[in-house]
């Protein structure tokens, strides 16, 4: 056997994982067109797809494991790099906003606009996080600002302006983790390298839909066996994507049924059906030969045929809110008799709108060969055009931390995109400043920072990076997320200082200095004048001679030798302090008949009929209230 070439980079291997078949497809680009060397087709021999998504893995790379070596065989070409697509049923589309404020006003560039949008698609992504939940690991698709402001301020283009605070609401659409990971490893069980992946109703519209016909608004129907794939166009742009799961599965039960066969004599009929063959000729499940009319078939189908059309047009009514100006149909499933005209019915379009897709295919492949117009060939087609004519700016491998990245994203991609799509959230690119702790001390309010975050390590090609980066063909990046910087805290003790000597109350309630306080704790301080140290005995010596004791000087009399006040209504005489310290309002507590230890309320305190601290100093008939709230 004649040794195989190693596949160049300009060779384009596509592979289509269907519900009911691997189609691969080899082709070189040529100008501004594919040339598509090869086709080769697979039917699995049992369901390893389950409404397009992969159930057993081990079959699925058999299968393409087997269209692949056919296709080596017949080019003389080794098949290491595959394009894929994976399917639109599991697409989740959530909306996000993020707010960034900058330490001054500023211009806004690159940096702070890739910081604010990656911050959207992060709170999109965590609003799609179930309450309760495993956390779902999500990878990016792809998404679209709806709105940027400045200062509260709406704008189309944040660039180069100037302003303090910058906001962006986003539009971004995800696929589940698992998804995304059991089509990876069911090509790495073949033996192939992912160079690049999108989604499956994007190939097929870049097949069908030539970018300058979307300047329209148009819709992709792809009909496969196990779901209907939807994408819309509008203004140059792809807007949206939907799926039906009615597909081709239900019109080929509903002929077992109908005639007593398996699924895969089913299958036969109905493609013969698309034959327009007056007698199918089939045997049944008891083993009889049989005959079957093409309108008896027909007849057969109408109700799944109806259900199809219905779910179709819903869904596209769902995104669009309108209908189209025309609906390309693609897929096997398009083929089926009279379901074009069952669709533009139901978009109450006219039929001539409703076309099935394949007329296009010539405007971006061509081949020497092959006959390429079949509507079936929409999504593996498209596949190897978006990578061979760089419609998807990621038909490339990009390493991550020694890995081959997971590409989604059409147009230019920035090393933001790329962490986004491989499973990394804001967080992780810029950190999180440790949450501050907000007290109130003595009716003041004290605001004690979180410690700032450490930052993330990025770089590409072994030099510092930025996020809004633009990142290339054959890239290396090594990222390491940044760490949260730890939250502020302090118990009372550190809040006060190592010279506080006195009583504190904690929400009201007496509380030790080790306390550790929370977010919103009110704190009241009863200051103290420390007592004496203690003096040391000194080394015995010689008495000295008597010396008259020092006079101290009288204190400031305050209404006399006593101070008079009024507590709670009541009458309180105090005597004046042997230092002859004034009176502080905390000093009356203990004659407010108030259970400081074991209080379940606030406690009110008023001078005078006005709310005062535990420092205010008091004056002779002074009336005070200290009550329970």
């Amino acid at each position: 056997m004649a040794e195989l070439m190693a596949q160049d980079k300009d060779l384009i291997y596509a592979l289509d994982i269907g519900t009911r078949s691997v189609v691969g497809v080899v082709g070189r680009p040529m100008g501004d067109r594919l040339k598509v060397l090869d086709v080769e087709l697979a039917e699995h021999g049992k369901r390893a797809m389950m409404d397009g998504q992969i159930d057993d893995i081990r079959q699925v790379a058999g299968l393409a494991k087997t269209v692949t070596q056919r296709l080596e065989d017949r080019l003389g070409v080794r098949l290491e790099r595959v394009c894929v697509a994976a399917a639109g049923r599991a697409l989740r589309t959530q909306a996000g906003s993020f707010t960034l404020e900058l330490p001054e006003e500023q211009s806004i560039d690159q940096e702070e606009i890739s910081r604010l949008e990656a911050g959207a698609v992060s709170a999109a992504e965590e609003a799609l996080q179930g309450d309760g939940e495993a956390r779902r690991q999500m990878f990016l698709v792809g998404y679209t600002v709806a709105q940027y402001r400045l200062d509260n301020y709406p704008l189309n283009n944040l660039l180069y302006h100037t302003g303090r605070k910058v906001e962006a609401d986003v539009v971004a659409t995800f696929l589940p983790g698992e998804v995304v990971e059991s089509l990876y490893a069911a090509m790495r069980a073949a033996d192939l390298q992912v160079a690049s992946m999108t989604l499956e109703p994007i190939a097929a519209m870049n097949a069908a839909i030539p970018a300058e016909l979307r300047l329209l608004n148009l819709a992709l129907v792809d009909i496969g066996a196990g779901t209907t794939d939807i994408a819309l166009c509008r203004d140059g742009s792809v807007v949206g994507y939907t799926m039906a799961t009615v597909a081709g599965d239900e019109v080929t039960e509903a002929i077992m049924r109908a005639f007593l066969v398996d699924f895969k004599t089913a299958e036969e009929i109905k493609r013969a059906l698309g034959e327009s063959e007056e007698l199918i000729r089939c045997r049944n499940i008891l083993g009889q030969e049989e005959r079957v009319a093409a309108p008896e078939v027909i007849q057969a189908i109408q109700e799944p045929m109806e259900k199809l059309a219905e779910a179709i047009a819903k869904q596209i009514l769902s995104v669009n809110n309108t209908a189209p100006s025309a609906v390309f149909l693609a897929g096997g499933g398009s083929k089926l008799s009279g379901l074009r005209e069952r669709v533009a019915e139901k978009l109450e379009m006219d039929e001539k709108r409703v076309a099935i897709a394949g007329n296009n295919f010539a405007l971006s492949a061509f081949s020497d060969s092959l006959e390429l117009e079949r509507p079936e060939y929409a999504t593996p087609l498209g596949i190897a055009v978006s990578a061979g004519l760089g419609l998807l700016n990621d038909s490339y491998v990009v390493l991550l931390n020694g890995q081959s990245a997971k590409l989604f994203r059409n147009g230019v991609l920035t090393l933001r995109d790329i962490l986004l799509m491989n499973g990394y959230s804001y967080a992780d690119m810029v950190g999180k400043t440790g949450k501050s702790l907000t007290l109130t001390v003595d009716g003041k309010r004290m605001v004690l920072r979180g410690e700032p975050a450490v930052p993330a390590v990025l770089e590409v090609n072994g030099e510092e990076a930025s996020l809004s980066a633009v990142i290339h063909a054959g890239d290396q990046i090594h990222f390491v997320p940044a760490r949260a910087g730890e939250d502020a805290h302090r118990t009372l003790g550190e809040l006060l200082g190592p010279g506080f000597y006195g009583t504190a109350l904690v929400n009201n309630v007496q509380a030790p200095l080790d306390i550790r306080l929370s977010q919103g704790d009110v704190i009241l301080t009863m200051r103290q004048t420390a007592p004496a140290a203690p003096v040391q005995a000194a080394p015995a010596a010689p008495a000295p001679a008597p010396q008259p004791a020092p006079v101290r000087p009288a204190a400031p009399a305050q209404g006399g030798r006593e101070l008079h006040l009024i507590l709670n209504g009541e009458p309180l005489t105090l005597p004046i302090k042997d230092n002859g310290a004034p009176y502080y309002l905390m000093d009356l507590l203990e004659y407010s008949g108030i259970d400081f230890e074991h209080l379940d309320r606030a406690v009110r305190l008023e001078v005078n009929g006005q709310e005062r601290g535990f420092q205010h100093q008091l004056k002779e008939q002074d009336s005070v209230s200290i009550m329970l709230a």
